[in-house]
């Protein structure tokens, strides 16, 4: 029996907006958790998040390209490709560290458990909680044949 993956964001689920199913088991995936992010999900496994360093370039980036004037999601989604944030972060999840989280994961859907990613992002921000969430269903896929 196969379990689901899926993913959102805290402020979906403190509006109580997230479409979720009832038995998913809220893991965050956040580097840097709040205590309050921290008490919105069932667990959070860090070393899933991006790295320290490629979130700092993200930062500053995004940053540069709000002060020239693009709004926030504009700003952070054309820091994301400038910094190849995507291809950044797949590298990180074949870290050790990273790669010991994914399998972990994908051992408990593909034994039958709903997880749901959890990290900051909104919807029209582009989010590594997406690139880990196909990362993870592909893993659990191939352990379930």
């Amino acid at each position: 029996m196969s379990g689901t993956v899926t993913e959102t964001y805290a402020a979906a689920l403190q509006h109580d907006i997230a479409d979720l199913p009832d038995d998913a088991a809220l893991v965050g995936v956040v580097r840097r958790p709040t205590g309050w992010f921290s008490a919105l999900v069932d667990e959070n496994r860090p070393e899933l998040g991006p790295p320290e360093s490629l979130l700092s370039e993200t930062e500053e980036r995004e940053k540069d390209l709000r002060r020239q004037g693009l709004c926030d999601d504009e700003a952070h989604n054309a820091a994301w490709d400038e910094v190849d944030f995507a291809s950044r972060y797949r590298e990180h999840l074949a870290s050790e560290v990273a790669e010991r989280a994914v399998a972990d994961l994908a051992d408990r859907v593909a034994a039958g458990e709903t997880l749901a990613l959890v990290c900051f992002e909104g919807d029209s921000k582009r989010c590594h909680r997406r690139i880990l969430d196909d990362v993870v269903r592909e893993r659990a896929a191939g352990l379930a044949e």
